[in-house]
């Protein structure tokens, strides 16, 4: 019995993402993968007041509830106030001494290990809260993604280049030797607002910590290469397509993108890597799920499980690295007796409520269905599709070299040229992206061919439409879902 328990522990640590070594980005620079090869697909969920709102029991009920859920990253705000304070009412700054009362950016009172006892604010501290979240992430084989500090904080000049110094020298030497941190610059802001105050954070950290990739989290409507595409410290780049729908300008007069293109996410793809050099990308922000159609209006509609779906699809199938979930309560930890900035207060949604709301568990099908086929060939090709609409009428392609999806979101007829892919015989599926669930359609030959699904109720029911040359064998006729496991490439017979 006690080898058996030692083996099962053995099993659950060798299973870490961590295990295939660090992360890096892959040769092709689109994409995401471990030092062994391994691909890494971002799937990431939105937390971003886990650290100020959550208890360790809650926080721990979290992390096991997006582990299970099939999420990789939780994107977090390290800090949201100067000071900010945790649910223990533990600051994260302390005033300087001698009767000074700037606060400390270099946080000498909180000694990593702690030397003597001696623990600042107490005997659980801020740093200690977070330590145990990022810790109990790692348990999970969740990454995460460490927002330093909101944007509208430095906007405000709370941080300046002298104590961003100091601050990143703390960040980093804390955590640089945890397997699961990536570092976000920037926090819903432009890269023009205080520009110098970023670059002495981020190349602070990278001088210290050698081990984690780093991005920049934008303003609504904006790509991070926009600014920051010839940044040494910038491995990958993030664009915030946000939460407006078609046609939304709400007055903007600096307005980046064309008007009526606020839902199409896809662009951002296409536009970041018009910078060079080309390095991966990904929607860091939709809209998220629950919360009012363009924010500020609590009397708006609400966007949807299957809203949050077509923005993973649209991104992904245009070549992002991964995506982004959010819900309006669990982005802020709603529980009773916090207000709300957007919509409901936690009287009305919990947090561990909105776990049950159906958008939370139907990211990890797309998860699962990128890595069901070999990962780093993968392309956009929009001329897959013969004929095509705008708006919630498009359709989005991509393939390998012996596969291809198409993304259908409104169920229509779709006009798939069957030629961009290998093989005289192609076997076909449709795939639910509500469920996850597969239906395999028959064997056809290798030519254009028009395709319609049928919706079964009066609910969106997009999907996705798999053609794979028939001698490949990703998928079987006769599964119904997708394994979580993903492909695997066979091991070489190496007397071949």
């Amino acid at each position: 019995m006690i080898i058996g328990l030692m083996l099962l522990t053995l099993s659950v640590q060798a299973a870490k993402p961590w295990d295939n070594g660090k992360l890096r980005v892959s040769d092709n620079q689109r994409y995401l993968q471990f030092e062994n090869g391994e691909p890494f697909f971002w799937l990431g969920e939105t937390g971003w007041l886990l650290p100020e709102r959550l208890d360790r029991a809650e926080a721990e009920w979290y992390l096991q509830s997006v582990a299970k859920a099939g999420y990789n990253v939780v994107q977090v705000q390290t800090i949201d106030g100067v000071p900010a304070y945790n649910i223990y009412g533990a600051p994260s700054h302390l005033p300087l001494g001698g009767g000074k009362m700037q606060m400390d950016w270099s946080f000498s009172a909180y000694q990593y290990p702690p030397k003597g006892g001696a623990r600042g604010a107490g005997a659980y501290t801020y740093w200690d809260h977070l330590d145990y979240i990022i810790d109990r992430a790692a348990d999970h084989g969740i990454y995460i993604g460490m927002v330093c500090i909101w944007g509208g904080l430095v906007k405000d000049g709370k941080l300046s280049v002298e104590d961003a110094k100091k601050y990143g020298a703390f960040l980093a030497n804390r955590y640089k030797s945890k397997p699961n941190i990536i570092w976000f610059m920037g926090g819903d802001i432009q890269g023009d607002i205080k520009p110098e105050v970023w670059e002495a954070l981020a190349t602070t950290i990278k001088q210290i910590d050698k081990n984690h990739l780093m991005t920049y989290h934008p303003r609504g409507r904006y790509t991070s290469a926009r600014w920051w595409s010839k940044a040494a410290w910038m491995d990958f780049h993030t664009f915030q397509s946000g939460h407006r729908r078609y046609g939304q300008r709400m007055g903007n007069a600096d307005y980046p993108i064309p008007d009526n293109t606020e839902e199409d996410n896809w662009m951002y793809v296409d536009s970041t890597w018009k910078y060079n050099p080309i390095k991966p990308v990904l929607d860091a922000e939709p809209s998220y799920e629950d919360i009012p159609i363009g924010l500020h209006d609590p009397n708006e509609g609400r966007w949807q499980d299957y809203d949050v779906r077509r923005y993973a699809y649209w991104s992904v199938f245009a070549g992002s690295c991964g995506h982004t979930y959010g819900h309006n309560a669990i982005m802020q930890m709603l529980k009773p007796g916090y207000p709300t900035s957007y919509g409901d207060a936690g009287d009305v949604k919990a947090w561990y409520q909105a776990l049950h709301d159906p958008g939370f568990s139907q990211m990890q099908y797309l998860k699962r269905l990128i890595l069901s086929f070999p990962y780093f060939e993968r392309v956009p090709d929009q001329s897959i599709n013969q004929d095509n609409g705008e708006k919630y009428n498009r359709l989005i392609a991509t393939r390998g070299s012996d596969y291809l999806l198409v993304y259908n979101y409104n169920g229509n007829s779709m006009r798939v040229d069957l030629t961009k892919i290998s093989g005289t015989k192609k076997h076909v599926w449709w795939m639910t992206a509500a469920t996850g669930k597969l239906k395999y359609l028959g064997e056809y030959d290798s030519k254009v061919l028009t395709f319609r699904y049928h919706p079964q109720s009066a609910r969106v029911e997009d999907g996705v439409l798999i053609a794979i040359d028939s001698t490949k064998d990703y998928l079987k006729k006769d599964q119904t879902e997708l394994s979580p496991d993903g492909y695997k490439s066979k091991e070489r017979d190496l007397n071949e």
